[in-house]
């Protein structure tokens, strides 16, 4: 979305975008490791699921990650991606630019949403998971701060970068095309799981 935005002309925005992401994938990176110490440092997904039970607090904070980043309102990604995407249909700059834009948000989610099914919901399939990490404090503590900064992130620096709310105007089937795209990639995502279990 950043290097997107730059092609379109759109500077400020790439530099917003790229304060409130590198905020929360700092905090998806954090909550990784976390998960990959707790189950015997292996990085192979396939051996993860299920791992809400033992890691509840990296559970919310990696989702919380997983959601901004997919964009889902008023999280830290809403506020610069919403911007972009309105801002890029808004000066029209081609059908296929706009298409390509929208699949990269699907694939965003599509890959997003992937993570989260395969390290929570899926059933675990690795060693004995280390709870301990759970109750370690120099693990936890910058999870749960840096997961504080990336709720309130969005709106403080959208504040601070832009003196003036940009008002936007769309056709109704722009507006819901974002969320056209995203429920199909989700769709996908949900039956290719099917397909693999």
């Amino acid at each position: 979305m950043m290097m997107f935005s730059i092609s379109l002309g759109l500077y400020e925005l790439a530099f917003f975008h790229l304060l409130t992401h590198a905020l929360f994938k700092a905090l998806l990176f954090l909550c990784a490791g976390i998960l990959i110490h707790g189950v015997g440092n292996t990085q192979d997904i396939r051996s993860f699921g299920g791992l809400s039970l033992n890691f509840p607090l990296v559970t919310v904070c990696m989702n919380l990650a997983n959601l901004s980043l997919c964009g889902v309102p008023f999280l830290a990604g809403f506020y610069s991606k919403d911007l972009i995407v309105e801002l890029a249909c808004q000066y029209s700059w081609g059908v296929f630019i706009l298409c390509m834009m929208f699949i990269c948000l699907s694939l965003t989610v599509l890959y997003s949403v992937r993570l989260t099914y395969l390290s929570f919901v899926g059933v675990y399939s690795g060693g004995p998971s280390i709870s301990v990490c759970e109750s370690d404090h120099s693990l936890i503590g910058p999870v749960v701060i840096l997961s504080f900064v990336s709720l309130i992130s969005g709106p403080i620096l959208s504040w601070l970068s832009f003196p003036a709310p940009v008002l936007i105007f769309l056709p109704v089937f722009l507006k819901w095309a974002a969320l056209l795209f995203v429920s199909i990639s989700l769709l996908a995502m949900l039956s290719l799981q099917r397909l693999v279990y």
